[in-house]
């Protein structure tokens, strides 16, 4: 069975212990528990699972955090911060916006990867809730992180953007959250409201990006090169994107843009493998109505564009989470 399929198995299977265990690693624990009974037939993906037995194995309490230790590729954001009322863009790698018709079987990409070693440990629940977040000062104290240093600048960020208000234009929702449980409420909240998924008639499903297959060669690269191998169509016009933030330990942005969307199972082969080519398969997330984006933004600079123009798309980066809906009796 190819990585497509496997990964279409875990957005369709009903809810069983060994499907939503879909590796090892997290399973029993209560965040493992908690997503069976949210997301009932999404087995929990590789890199969340890693992520979460981290959290249990290496406490970021009493290791040393740097700013190389994980910078994610922030740009996953659309904006990554503001300024004065400025947007403030990371540097976006090339390739890594595209348009949707790139989204077919046949097509080259160029697609970023970041070693699973840099994402920062998922806690548990219980000790997040009893970890500073808020205050960067308390932040600081508690990770032993001194004040002058790159890694305070790097969780500043990070703090400031998850306190800054939504734009107060387009319907934009966002959220922090600092476990995985926090997380997915974060998500069905912005995709259903109040109440239980099951109270408004609808499942929801959960994807993440896997670069366990990825080629050799491309850990080695900035953008390896690939071949599209099979695409699949997930399920629903709004989606919510969950990104994992530079931080001590893990922090999730997470927001919906209000603007509707569309989502895909991407199935890549490498080109540039040592040996035989291997296959990866990324989520990714096409943004149909641009109209209200920045003409500074760099997607449109790099995809010859303009807001209102065509479908701008990317792949959702190793352990962040992309969240959709679909009707119960779909």
């Amino acid at each position: 069975m190819y990585p497509l399929a496997l990964f279409l198995v875990i957005l369709v299977t009903t809810g069983t212990a060994s499907a939503v265990y879909g590796h090892p690693a997290a399973a029993g624990t209560p965040a493992a528990r908690f997503w069976e009974e949210a997301l009932p037939g999404t087995p929990m993906p590789e890199a969340i699972a890693n992520l979460i037995q981290q959290g249990i194995d290496h406490s970021p309490l009493v290791e040393h955090f740097t700013s190389s230790s994980r910078r994610p590729a922030a740009v996953d954001l659309i904006t990554y911060s503001y300024n004065g009322g400025s947007r403030v863009y990371a540097a976006v790698p090339p390739g890594f916006f595209f348009l949707e018709s790139q989204v077919s079987v046949g097509s080259a990409m160029t697609v970023s990867f970041e070693p699973a070693a840099m994402w920062p440990p998922i806690l548990p629940r219980d000790v997040a809730q009893k970890v500073p977040f808020s205050n960067l000062a308390d932040v600081l104290a508690t990770f032993h992180i001194a004040a002058s240093s790159a890694e305070a600048t790097t969780v500043g960020e990070t703090v400031s953007l998850c306190g800054a208000p939504p734009p107060l234009t387009g319907g934009e929702q966002k959220a922090c959250a600092t476990s995985l449980e926090d997380t997915v409420e974060s998500a069905t909240h912005m995709l259903v409201g109040g109440g239980s998924v099951r109270h408004h008639g609808v499942v929801l499903w959960a994807a993440s990006s896997s670069a366990s297959a990825v080629p050799p060669a491309a850990h080695h690269q900035q953008q390896p090169s690939f071949v599209v191998q099979a695409v699949a169509s997930l399920d629903g016009d709004r989606h919510v994107g969950c990104h994992a933030m530079p931080f001590p330990y893990a922090v999730y942005y997470c927001h919906m843009t209000g603007r509707p969307s569309k989502a895909y199972a991407v199935s890549l082969r490498g080109l540039t493998a040592g040996g035989s080519p291997a296959v990866t398969t990324m989520a990714a997330i096409c943004h149909l109505d641009t109209s209200n984006w920045d003409p500074a933004h760099p997607a449109f600079e790099m995809l010859r564009t303009r807001p209102g123009g065509a479908p701008v798309c990317h792949f959702m980066s190793y352990a962040s989470l992309l969240f959709g809906e679909k009707a119960a009796n779909a």
